[in-house]
């Protein structure tokens, strides 16, 4: 049986603090705040705003970006403290022109914004209705376009429970497909922070159950791992890797000392003023 919510002490304060400082000197935290489909009205758009206020203190330690509703992007892009961040959940492939429906880098770059969200699993297959998943290779294409465009990509990847429950090859093996199409990109990508990796267990997202410290650090190593070995060991060492699922104000301090969690993707708690806590969890 896997155990999803127990959360350890087996380090010690002292161990946490060089565990977090030794990630940090590597590679600098970042948190996300992901609103998904959020809020129902935009008058309280300047409430959700002001819960990352918090947050600017940290900035010199830790990278922070929103990912609010596509209808509230350009609503509150500039109402962010500075070095905030905006990214737009999702993005087409092929710039403007006859896409209904879709959002191209070209408008984003012009609206001031240098980040881009994609492969979230709720768009991979995860919204429970006949719509088609959006497939790897199309994830690929994507990501490729925005860092052809300069900007930077949040590439989502995780497992669903029945996965979760085969142990941790199987996992692995599920984050691998999600990854094999982009390793060319990341090969010759000179910057690797300018590809975050957001590691999503599905069974985790909006559940508030959480994967023990254990469970997320494992996984997080097998695919730095995995990623020394397909793509090189300079791209391993400097790709951050952040946790997705159910991250809170409680459960973040313990993983954050966690030496591959290289902070976190929050849904609903991003939507509350502890999202300003998470951020200092991985900060200090």
């Amino acid at each position: 049986m896997v155990v999803f919510t127990k959360m350890t002490t087996s380090m010690g304060r002292a161990a946490a603090r060089s565990v977090g400082q030794i990630r940090t000197m590597a590679r600098k935290p970042i948190v996300g705040g992901n609103w998904k489909c959020n809020p129902v009205t935009s008058a309280t758009l300047p409430e959700l705003v002001s819960n990352f206020d918090g947050c600017a203190e940290y900035l010199d330690k830790c990278d922070v970006y929103v990912c609010p509703s596509n209808l509230h992007v350009a609503i509150v892009k500039d109402m962010f403290k500075p070095g905030i961040s905006v990214a737009p959940q999702n993005c087409n492939f092929g710039g403007c022109g006859a896409y209904t429906g879709e959002m191209a880098v070209d408008q984003i770059k012009d609206m001031g914004m240098t980040t881009v969200l994609i492969g979230h699993s709720e768009r991979r297959g995860e919204f429970g209705l006949p719509t088609p998943a959006e497939s790897n290779e199309l994830m690929a294409t994507k990501l490729q376009y925005i860092l052809d465009n300069g900007l930077q990509c949040i590439f989502c990847i995780g497992e669903p429970l029945p996965v979760r429950e085969q142990g941790i090859d199987a996992v692995l093996a599920e984050c691998v497909s999600q990854l094999e199409d982009i390793v060319p990109i990341l090969k010759s990508l000179e910057d690797k922070s300018r590809v975050v990796i957001a590691y999503e267990p599905v069974w985790a997202i909006g559940t508030g159950v959480t994967a023990s410290p254990e469970q997320a650090q494992e996984t997080h190593k097998a695919i730095r791992d995995w990623i020394a070995t397909a793509v090189d060991q300079k791209t391993a060492d400097e790709i951050r890797i952040q946790y997705g699922g159910s991250a809170n104000a409680k459960n973040a301090p313990e993983l954050s000392a966690c030496p591959d969690i290289d902070g976190f993707l929050v849904g609903g708690a991003s939507l509350k003023p502890e999202i300003a806590d998470i951020v200092a969890a991985i900060a200090k």
